[in-house]
């Protein structure tokens, strides 16, 4: 008997399904989540905001004083700097702009992950400082792609896939002159870092050690931003440590150590 047109048909099928099974496992990769959540903001950005009057930068890294910030998306106009925040994510989304943690939840599986408006303010500190801006010029917007579902009320800047467009049109009030987004664009593009290899691992290895150190930093008990390490400067405490609110001087809340 012949066997020769059953394996053939059988290199065939293999021939299908090896070529399928690598799609579905680069599918599910985190590079391939960061792709088609960057495609997204961009096409919503071609599509739905006016290329000549919001001006779109991708993938910036820029220095920092403790090391480098990544930020996915900021888009520049007469309305303000738009910082945008990407999270690719799956299932029911719990959260509030105070928490410290938000929930995602997968069935009957838990999980908590950084409150993003937490993640992005640290961007936006760093655009505002670099850019010499005042905090109604610049904007902080979280964008979810994939198959989530909010599940609690979500402030306006917190969206969805190309509500994010949406948000950002919803500004409607010059705040910069056609001058200074000129400039704007120009300092962030000269301000960058060179994209490379050794600029993301850089990257990766300060996030790292950020998140080693979150794992002791406390909130706030006031607002539940991120605290950060001050000093007395004057008084009988003078020298003398404390936690202070990242936010301040528009939060003083403070921890004692």
């Amino acid at each position: 008997m012949d066997l020769t047109p059953i394996f053939n048909q059988a290199w065939e099928v293999f021939g299908i399904l090896i070529p399928v099974a690598i799609l579905i496992g680069l599918i599910k990769t985190p590079w391939f989540k960061g792709v088609a959540g960057e495609l997204i903001v961009n096409l919503s950005a071609k599509f739905m905001l006016d290329k000549k009057v919001y001006h779109l930068i991708k993938n910036v890294t820029l220095p920092t004083e403790d090391g480098t910030t990544q930020i996915d998306h900021i888009i520049v106009s007469r309305y303000g700097v738009f910082v945008v925040e990407t999270k690719n994510m799956k299932g029911w989304i719990f959260g509030s702009p105070h928490q410290k943690t938000w929930t995602q939840k997968i069935y009957k599986h838990s999980s908590k992950f950084q409150n993003p408006l937490h993640q992005n303010y640290k961007h936006v500190r760093t655009l505002q400082s670099l850019l010499e801006l005042n905090p109604e010029q610049i904007h902080s917007v979280i964008v979810f792609v994939g198959d989530s579902t909010f599940k609690t009320p979500m402030p306006e800047n917190v969206t969805y896939g190309f509500g994010y467009a949406k948000f950002i049109k919803s500004k409607t009030s010059p705040v910069l002159s056609e001058g200074q987004v000129e400039n704007i664009v120009s300092h962030i593009n000269g301000g960058r870092l060179a994209r490379s290899f050794k600029t993301n691992r850089d990257h990766v290895r300060h996030v790292k050690k950020i998140v080693a150190e979150k794992e002791n930093t406390p909130s706030c008990p006031k607002c539940g931003m991120p605290m950060v390490m001050r000093e007395v400067k004057r008084g009988e405490n003078k020298g003398k440590q404390f936690w202070g609110c990242a936010n301040y001087p528009k939060c003083r809340g403070t921890v004692n150590l």
